[in-house]
C-alpha cells in the first residue's frame, strides 16, 4: 500500500520503455526490466467471477483490510466485472467508487449491473492506456487487483494516478506473488515485491506497508 509523495519521477521526455522479441504471454515491451504482460480481454469475465475465487484468494479479507472510510472517494482501476467494485461501494455509502475500465464491454456491464441491483454510488469511467481520466486531487484511495502487470504505460498511469490522489491518498496493488513457484499463475501475470517497489518508487510513491496475509497475492 503506497502513498503519493512529492518525489521526482523518471527523467522527463525520456522513453522509459524498451523492446525485445515477445515471450509467451508477453508484449515485447519492457519497463524497468519487466516484460509487460498481454491484457486479458473481457471475454475472460467468467474467470473473474469463478465460484472458486473467494476460496483461492480470500477476497473478503482483502476488502476488509482496505483502508477506506464511509465518505471516501475510491477508484477501482481495471474494474472488470466489478468483483471488488460492488463490495467497495457498500463500504463507502456516503462516498463513491469510480469503476475505471478501458474496454467498452466492461463499461457496459458495470453500468447495467449497477442499475440492476440499485447501487447509486458507482461512477463508471472510461479510462485510457495512459490515464484513469479522473480529476486531479479527487481520490482518497485507488487500487488495482491483478491489473498493474498488464498496464501498457505503467509510468504514465502512475503519474496520472498520483495527480488524481488527494494529499495523503493511498494506492494499493494486489498482485500474484512471483516469488512463490506454487502460485499457479503464468509468470508474466505475477509480480515480485521488489519489482513493484522499484517501479512505484521511481514514480514518486513511498511504501507504507506490504503484507502477505492473502493466500497467493501480495497486498
Amino acid at each position: 500500500m503506497l502513498s503519493a509523495a512529492n518525489l521526482i519521477a523518471q527523467t522527463p521526455n525520456k522513453n522509459p520503455y524498451n523492446y525485445k522479441p515477445a515471450t509467451p504471454d508477453g508484449t515485447g515491451k519492457f519497463y524497468m526490466g519487466r516484460e509487460i504482460a498481454q491484457v486479458m480481454g473481457f471475454e475472460g469475465a467468467a474467470w473473474l467471477e469463478r465460484d472458486t475465487r473467494e476460496e483461492e484468494e480470500n477476497t473478503k479479507l482483502a476488502i476488509s483490510k482496505m483502508p477506506v472510510k464511509a465518505t471516501d472517494a475510491v477508484a477501482d482501476i481495471g474494474a472488470g466485472t466489478g468483483y471488488y467494485t460492488f463490495p467497495l461501494a457498500a463500504k463507502v455509502p456516503q462516498g463513491k467508487v469510480y469503476a475505471v475500465e478501458v474496454q467498452q464491454s466492461a463499461l457496459d456491464y458495470l453500468k447495467k449491473h449497477a442499475k440492476e441491483i440499485g447501487v447509486n454510488n458507482i461512477m463508471v469511467v472510461k479510462g485510457s492506456a495512459y490515464s484513469p481520466n479522473l480529476p486531479d486531487s479527487s481520490i482518497d484511495f485507488a487500487f488495482m487487483v491483478d491489473v498493474y502487470h498488464e498496464l501498457a504505460y505503467p509510468h504514465e498511469m502512475l503519474q496520472a494516478l498520483k495527480r488524481a490522489l488527494k494529499p495523503g491518498g493511498k494506492l494499493l496493488l494486489i498482485e500474484y506473488r512471483a516469488e512463490d513457484a506454487t502460485v499457479e499463475i503464468k509468470p508474466l501475470h505475477k509480480m515480485s515485491k521488489a519489482q513493484v517497489s522499484r517501479e512505484l518508487k521511481a514514480n514518486g510513491f513511498s511504501l507504507l506497508s506490504s503484507k502477505d496475509f492473502l493466500p497467493i497475492q501480495h497486498f
